[in-house]
């Protein structure tokens, strides 16, 4: 299904409230001015709430995506869309795309 493509200044969190960046977004494609982001690139979260002390488990430190698009890719990798999902380790959360880029669409 298509969906909106992922920049490097989309809003990403894990489900704590942790705010997710990637480590390498693709330099050679941008949108609306910023580079955009492929599955080859882990996030980094910071600012994890994960209750650490209570339940004895580390917080959000980094999440990978396991899906992408299908047809499009930036330099030989799928790009990154609204409704790719990823896992944040070490505690197997999802993130959540709160907002991205409104205006190229890929499939």
């Amino acid at each position: 299904m298509p969906g909106f493509m992922l920049h490097a200044g989309a809003n990403v969190l894990c489900l704590h409230a942790g705010i997710a960046h990637p480590t390498a977004p693709n330099p050679r494609v941008t949108v609306g001015g910023q580079p955009i982001v492929t599955i080859a690139a882990p996030y980094t979260i910071a600012g994890c709430t994960f209750p650490a002390m209570t339940v004895g488990a580390p917080p959000c430190t980094t999440a990978q995506f396991a899906t992408a698009a299908l047809r499009v890719t930036a330099s030989g990798q799928p790009v990154l869309l609204t409704d790719s999902q990823a896992t944040c380790i070490p505690t197997g959360t999802p993130l959540t795309i709160v907002a991205a880029q409104p205006r190229v669409r890929a499939m």
